[in-house]
């Protein structure tokens, strides 16, 4: 009995772990091969695991009756510091510095903890980086205040519409749409001299980057099912952004 307890507990280790990892923006195979690892390091070897986007299947078998836990992921964001912060729990438990209950202890606070940065410091970071992306693109220093203005405002308004709108790319469109009006309008009162630059400037921190590559990985290291639905949402994102673009562009 204290055998499949202790087995219990790896399992709930190992998920928890792969469940802060998935939901912080890590690839489906660095959350597998963390799974197993952490599992070896505590004497089960024998591991299959079965990682997608929207949830993680664990397995252990030959001890005991064979166990199976499923763990459903519902919101996924970008959070580098947690995937960085699991894989140093993960190397220590390797390394044999922490033990199992520590080890339980460190997750459950790490799953709680925000250490994402604040709100404005995210919303100045994607102002300046629109204006930056327009100077990037060939645009002109007269462009740059301009992209940083409707960078922040799309920014500001695709997580107030994710927060007050469930139904997803529906925030993406519509902050789209608002980036293409605000180009615009600065256009139109001599504030900036290129609107295609600015609108190119000001949706690049809404571009799923992270997304794009993490499928790309998953599908090099043979994960089809995930490479290919992050694909997709990536896909579907990028559409959503340029549809909200396309929708202001029809009206002007």
């Amino acid at each position: 009995m204290e055998n499949q307890d202790q087995t219990f507990e790896v399992m709930r280790a190992c998920l928890l772990a792969g469940k802060i990892m998935l939901q912080s923006g890590a690839e489906t195979y660095r959350v597998e091969d963390t799974m197993s690892r952490m599992a070896s390091a505590f004497g089960i070897s024998n591991t299959h695991s079965y990682v997608t986007p929207t949830g993680i299947i664990f397995s252990v078998e030959g001890i005991g009756p064979e166990r199976t836990k499923l763990v459903r992921i519902l919101d996924r964001t970008t959070d580098l510091r947690k995937v960085a912060m699991v894989n140093s729990i993960s190397r220590k438990i390797s390394s044999g510095e922490i033990g199992l209950v520590e080890a339980c202890g460190l997750l459950a606070e790490l799953e709680k903890a925000n250490l994402s940065y604040s709100f404005y410091t995210q919303l100045a970071a994607a102002a300046i980086a629109s204006g930056c992306f327009t100077i990037m693109f060939n645009g002109s220093w007269l462009d740059f205040l301009p992209s940083m203005a409707a960078g922040g405002i799309g920014y500001f308004l695709v997580v107030y519409f994710h927060r007050i709108v469930p139904v997803k790319f529906f925030a993406e469109f519509l902050s789209s749409f608002f980036i293409g009006m605000v180009s615009f309008f600065f256009i139109k009162f001599g504030l900036g001299q290129e609107l295609d630059k600015i609108i190119i400037g000001s949706v690049m921190p809404l571009v799923p980057g992270l997304l794009i590559t993490n499928a790309v990985r998953d599908l090099m290291a043979g994960h089809l099912v995930s490479g290919l639905s992050k694909g997709a949402e990536a896909l579907l994102t990028a559409f959503a952004i340029g549809s909200g673009i396309a929708a202001i562009l029809s009206f002007l």
